[in-house]
């Protein structure tokens, strides 16, 4: 089989930048016919020592038009994927699938006024993606990002978060975002402390943003924790707010990473 006929490319890692011991990210070439909308997956492969490959979904962290592509990752202790992703260095070969998946996408969405960006730990990357993408930006009036993590230093791109008003492209948008950090296992200061479902259920995250959480305004993206969507999928259907189905469109729109 020819590599053109193949599912997968071969990219070349560009760099690899450690954030904690656990968290880095990794940025690799990107093969010109690769398309995907912000918000979306793809398979990275990694090939072990014994020649057999390793595939594993990741979310895209850079923009739709750049010219590499950028993933969050963390270490899964025992972790047969992971493992061998971390020890891969700049110039190292990664395996990426042809096709870009997923749903985490704002097309889920047919209207709505404030869009909600809520993560746990790697689960900001497709977000990044999604605030590199002018369609967000043009599309609502508000941009919530809400990004949980266990301890401040695990806070992974405030650089590229705090930049993103003074991109020209987004210079007469940037006054849309709000950012609010939730830090769960110590207290940083400028962040929110408790999980995301304890925050949406005692009122404090609306607070903290001041916009309230409707089905009429409110357009609701969740990516991280399992745990973490499941129950805050059942907190806003207390609210009347759905998922966004293509048969039904609705509020709410996920990505599971496991």
């Amino acid at each position: 089989m020819t590599a053109s006929a193949e599912k997968f490319t071969r990219q070349t890692l560009l760099d690899v930048q450690p954030l904690t011991a656990n968290l880095f990210t990794l940025r690799a070439s990107r093969d010109a016919g690769f398309r995907f909308r912000a918000g979306q997956f793809a398979r990275l492969g990694v090939t072990k020592a014994d020649g057999t490959t390793v595939w594993r979904a990741y979310s895209m962290a850079s923009s739709p038009h750049d010219e590499f592509l950028e993933f969050f990752s963390i270490v899964v202790p025992g972790g047969e994927f992971t493992s061998e992703l971390s020890r891969l260095q700049a110039g190292d070969t990664l395996l990426v699938e042809r096709q870009a998946f997923g749903f985490l996408t704002l097309d889920r969405f047919a209207d709505g006024r404030d869009l909600w960006l809520l993560a746990t730990g790697t689960g900001i990357a497709p977000f990044m993606s999604v605030l590199q993408d002018f369609e967000a930006w043009e599309r609502f009036e508000r941009i919530i990002l809400v990004y949980s993590v266990r301890e401040a230093r695990e806070l992974a791109y405030q650089e590229l978060i705090a930049g993103l008003a003074q991109r020209d492209y987004l210079a007469e948008y940037g006054h849309k975002l709000q950012f609010i950090p939730i830090v769960t296992r110590e207290q940083h200061p400028g962040a929110l402390n408790g999980r995301i479902t304890d925050l949406i259920a005692n009122g404090e995250l609306e607070r903290a943003a001041g916009v309230t959480l409707t089905p009429e305004h409110s357009r609701v993206m969740l990516c991280g924790n399992p745990q973490m969507i499941e129950d805050t999928r059942h907190l806003l259907k207390q609210r009347d707010m759905q998922l966004s189905l293509s048969r039904r469109p609705g509020q709410v729109a996920v990505e599971n990473y496991w």
